[in-house]
């Protein structure tokens, strides 16, 4: 009887890290991508029709939602990602890489992932918010932006609500 109950044990283990195992690979597929943004989109943050301002866009995902979050400006994004209240919901992220496309009108097909993205702080180049943070894939597009258009250069983790 002590090796049916210690066999009987040892199988529900086994069976339980099998089955973690499988639903551990099911999450790392499960990363949403970015969506298009459609004429009639509406800020999340704030309302505003998306399309109808100029510069980087924003998008995120939150843990207990399969809609996606579209935001009017890299500003909005940021003032949501960072809200204590959301920041450990937050899943996936997208921004515009802003070398790939013009200021005027961000093509949805330069989505990148915003957590290893470069940012541009304080630049004379508005969105819909006003001054925004202009986002790039590569740290050497952010630093000729800047050069052209001012401000400074930051990381993803170096952006805080102090900052925008």
């Amino acid at each position: 009887m002590k090796y049916i109950t210690q066999a009987f044990v040892m199988s529900a283990f086994l069976t339980s890290l099998i089955l973690s195992g499988c639903s551990e690979s099911k999450q790392q597929v499960s990363v949403r991508q970015a969506a298009f943004i459609e004429s009639d989109d509406e800020c999340h943050l704030c309302g505003m029709l998306i399309s109808n301002f100029p510069g980087p866009k924003g998008e995120s995902y939150i843990k207990t939602s399969d809609v996606v979050k579209k935001f009017c400006s890299t500003r909005d994004l940021f003032s949501f990602i960072l809200d204590p209240e959301f920041q450990h919901q937050v899943k996936e992220i997208y921004v515009h890489d802003m070398s790939q496309v013009p200021w005027g009108s961000p093509d949805d097909a330069h989505f990148i992932d915003a957590r290893h993205a470069w940012y541009v702080a304080g630049s004379n180049q508005t969105g819909a918010m006003g001054r925004t943070l202009a986002s790039f894939k590569q740290q050497s597009d952010a630093i000729a932006f800047s050069t052209e258009f001012g401000g400074k250069v930051y990381r993803f983790e170096d952006i805080k609500l102090t900052l925008l």
